[in-house]
């Protein structure tokens, strides 16, 4: 059986590799790029720095700062109407560089596809496919988290509804990823935790997928052996150089480990809770990976103990009962230690909590990553599993 990997056609990874972005570009053969970022990126300075880059190569530019956390499609349609307003001078952009955490690369690659082949986003959600690549995208992530330079992936909230749109294809896997782990120095430790544990569950759901292969596993338990053991470091000693390094680059492997394997309950129970409750996106994901893994762990327990393995926490010596035992109690650690809140703790309504569950299960299945998972829920057990994860994230 053959599996289709899509991986960024240059990867750019280490410190100082942004620096090589004139060079990138004109490798693609292009030299009109948007810039799509959000006011943070503007604050810390890293646009400047783009555009300073970008100057001294000659290269023009404008700046469309406007990306919001949790994309919307109304955020995402004033970018496009940036992307296709173009240059001052006239001239159309031919590329889109993405700058940030995974909002803005998510965000980007939704305005590249729109600006260029047209339509709303709800034409691309999954499982209906973006077959065809667009204007070039280069990916600059400055968190170790979504791994999105790495994916097929791109997450729209449909704010009508309140419902995060999974979309899909080739149209939104970057053409060209910078991944330079000196951007990551000035993350907060909120956001640290967040990230680093939406890259743990990448890592993780991409091996115990349904769809997993022999690319994704080998990418996976890379990413884990990088994450596991510098985490709690990243997020107690910022400024540790190699813990962030070690971070930034098991993120994107755990991207494009995912990519070619997919993701599973843990995410599709997560985008609910993002667009219901505006929960960051990683942190909605801790709160369901203890549950989500106990559930799931008797329909592929060598896959979970291998997990336990690569992540440092079991040896081979251990069962592999005894290693996924060590999982869910490594997971639950992790949790308190990185101070992740219950849904109440977080400040959610309970009777809101309540109420939403049954149409937040609908759309967990809906969106198509529950059935990657070992073992597949109905609407009734991710409804006790929410109710589960309102007691305790551990």
């Amino acid at each position: 059986m053959s599996h289709n990997i899509l991986m960024p056609r240059i990867m750019e990874v280490g410190g100082g590799a942004l620096d090589r972005l004139p060079d990138v570009l004109a490798a693609l053969d292009v030299a009109r790029p948007l810039i799509v970022t959000d006011r943070m990126m503007m604050e810390l300075g890293y646009v400047d720095r783009v555009r300073e880059l970008l100057a001294a190569a000659a290269i023009p530019t404008q700046v469309f700062a406007d990306t919001v956390p949790e994309p919307t499609e109304r955020s995402i349609m004033a970018g496009v109407e940036a992307m296709t307003g173009g240059l001052d001078d006239g001239r159309t952009f031919d590329s889109v560089i993405a700058i940030g955490g995974g909002s803005p690369i998510d965000s980007a690659k939704a305005i590249g596809v729109l600006a260029h082949f047209g339509g709303e986003i709800r034409d691309y959600q999954f499982p209906r496919q973006a077959e065809r690549a667009g204007l070039p995208l280069i990916a600059v992530p400055t968190t170790a988290g979504t791994g999105s330079e790495c994916t097929r992936f791109t997450i729209i909230t449909d704010d009508t509804v309140d419902e995060k749109m999974l979309c899909v294809g080739v149209g939104f896997m970057p053409t060209a990823a910078i991944v330079d782990y000196e951007l990551s120095l000035s993350v907060p430790p909120r956001v640290t935790a967040d990230t680093g544990i939406d890259a743990l569950t990448h890592a993780i759901e991409a091996y115990v997928s349904r769809k997993a292969n022999g690319f994704s596993d080998h990418q996976a338990l890379a990413a884990m052996r990088l994450i596991a053991p510098n985490l709690r470091t990243v997020y107690h000693q910022p400024d540790n150089r190699a813990a962030r390094e070690a971070m930034m680059l098991g993120a994107s492997l755990a991207g494009l480990a995912f990519s070619s394997a997919s993701v599973a309950l843990v995410h599709g129970m997560s985008r609910p809770i993002g667009a219901f409750f505006h929960v960051p996106h990683g942190m909605s994901n801790a709160m369901l990976l203890p549950a989500v893994t106990r559930f799931s762990l008797d329909n592929a327990p060598a896959r979970y103990a291998r997990c336990a393995r690569s992540m440092g926490i079991a040896s081979e010596s251990n069962t592999d009962t005894a290693a996924v035992h060590l999982l869910i109690k490594e997971l639950g650690a992790l949790n308190r230690e990185l101070e992740v809140p219950t849904p109440g703790e977080f400040g959610i309504d309970p009777d809101r909590w309540r109420s939403a569950l049954p149409t937040m299960a609908e759309q967990a299945l809906a969106s198509g990553s529950p059935g990657n998972n070992p073992r597949v829920p109905e609407v009734g057990e991710i409804i006790e599993l929410y109710q589960q994860v309102w007691q305790s994230v551990s």
